[in-house]
């Protein structure tokens, strides 16, 4: 049976299970795969620019650079976490990895915007298959206590630090070589990794003899493929226009639709069950709205640092380097909490930690210092998150069964793809509707800050209501921590 208790991840085994050098050669290859994959989203951004300028594309075309790889990416990722249980975590993750590789070429060698956007697409959809597949062969390497913690602590913080890290690194190929590095980077090192992983992993299905479930698999994505188009389109057309509220309608009644499939099929693609998981779903939730607010903070601080304060793109990049260190930090400081405090009250720590980061960098303001508005704020919001989403994840993959380890992984990377999305929009939209409107002239730098301040407090409001929730919610420890040694 698995356990559900949001602390049973801390109790000492009688007879603990050592990892060998394998399981963490193991590790460290899913976690270079994950790395690719949330670099990938942030990564393109200061090339935006230059892309436009290459290529020729339209205000609309270079947004659709980003939103391609983020539809694609939340929309296949339930189906790539499933596919995972039923043909092989060491198959998906190659194949991931192959696409993603590929399509990281295709894009870097892109003659015309809309080369770039299919092979952004293509991106996102091995993107999808290879990210749970991380997950599932972190959890599966490793043997459940405090080991696995240590090894999903890993993960976490290499992931953090990859959608850290895009600015600069965006920044830096930008300025020492071209856009087209940005993407063709992503070769050697998936190669690397390939290589790495035909050495190192073990074929493991736990799904065998099943079916797949065409029906809700194509439900699902067409699903959140359109929700999450109807998130993307409402930077440009708004929330209250007409194609938006067709768009996310659509999504959501084709997901009320694969719920009731699910409920009647004999081999459900996601199985309702892993709902009654108390950890499980709450976890996903906190997870979900604790990416709503880390993936909004790096996109107004970078905008922050370049639009109001005049730093360069690797400027940008480089002042937001202790904010990528403060989460990969938290992420592996996680692990040796947990035995201390307990999973959920540490989740709930980390939540608040974020929130009084989100708070401190709503003071912002136009002639703002470097340690004033970028690294005290910074390390404090990121600190915290990297602290709330160790936790998170370990409790939500801990508490499912083997069976649906991939599924659950999925979900988790869903949660946080989702969320993340969700959450940009929304702040971005909020920040827009709190700029001061520019009656003639070319707009004042300063007047971003209102905005971006307003984003900030919202944010702020949004990891209290996470910790509020995770505090109620996620299930209370059944008992005291085992004594050590």
């Amino acid at each position: 049976m698995p356990q559900t208790d949001s602390d049973s991840v801390r109790t000492t085994p009688a007879t603990p299970s050592v990892p060998t050098p394998r399981a963490w050669a193991v590790v460290l290859t899913a976690c270079a795969g994950q790395f690719l994959v949330v670099l990938d989203v942030s990564v393109v951004n200061v090339a935006l620019p230059s892309m436009r300028t290459d290529l020729g594309l339209s205000a609309l075309g270079l947004q659709w650079v980003l939103n391609a790889y983020a539809i694609a990416f939340a929309g296949f990722m339930l189906l790539g976490g499933r596919a995972c249980d039923l043909y092989g975590r060491k198959a998906m993750f190659l194949l991931g990895l192959g696409l993603f590789t590929a399509a990281s070429v295709a894009g870097g060698l892109a003659q015309e915007g809309w080369q770039l956007v299919a092979a952004r697409a293509v991106q996102g959809l091995g993107a999808a298959v290879l990210s749970p597949a991380t997950l599932t062969l972190v959890t599966g390497a490793v043997p459940a206590g405090a080991a696995r913690t240590r090894a999903i602590g890993t993960w976490t913080a290499v992931g953090a630090a990859g959608g850290a890290a895009g600015g600069f690194v965006g920044g830096l190929l930008v300025d020492l070589l071209s856009w087209r590095w940005v993407l063709l980077i992503n070769v050697p090192i998936g190669v690397l990794v390939l290589a790495g992983a035909l050495l190192w992993l073990r074929e493991a299905r736990t799904g065998a003899g099943r079916r797949l479930d065409l029906p809700g698999a194509v439900l699902v994505t067409a699903g959140l493929a359109t929700l999450a188009y109807g998130i993307v389109q409402t930077e440009e057309a708004g929330w209250t226009a007409p194609a938006t509220l067709l768009t996310l309608l659509g999504g959501l009644t084709l997901l009320a639709a694969f719920v009731a499939v699910e409920a009647r099929t004999t081999e459900p693609l996601m199985p309702l069950k892993i709902f009654r998981t108390r950890a499980v779903t709450a976890a996903n939730v906190a997870i979900l709205l604790c990416g709503s607010s880390s993936f909004g903070m790096w996109f107004f601080m970078t905008n922050y640092a370049q639009s109001v304060l005049g730093y360069t793109p690797l400027e940008a990049g480089l002042a937001l380097v202790p904010s990528s260190l403060a989460v990969v930090l938290g992420s592996k400081g996680a692990p040796h909490l947990m035995p201390v405090v307990g999973a959920r009250n540490l989740a709930v720590i980390g939540a608040l930690v974020g929130a009084a980061g989100f708070a401190w960098q709503s003071t912002l303001t136009a002639d703002g210092t470097f340690l004033g508005t970028i690294l005290g704020p910074g390390i404090l919001m990121m600190a915290g998150l990297g602290l709330a989403t160790t936790p998170l994840a370990t409790l939500a993959t801990s508490s499912a069964a083997p069976s649906d380890a991939g599924l659950v992984s999925g979900l988790v990377n869903t949660s946080r793809t989702m969320g993340g999305a969700l959450g940009l929009a929304v702040l971005s939209t909020i920040a827009a509707a709190a700029t001061p409107a520019v009656t003639s002239g070319a707009p004042d730098p300063s007047s971003l800050v209102p905005g971006y301040a307003m984003a900030f407090r919202v944010a702020t409001g949004v990891l209290v209501g996470a910790a509020v929730l995770m505090l109620l919610w996620l299930p209370k420890p059944a008992g005291r921590v085992a004594p050590r040694g």
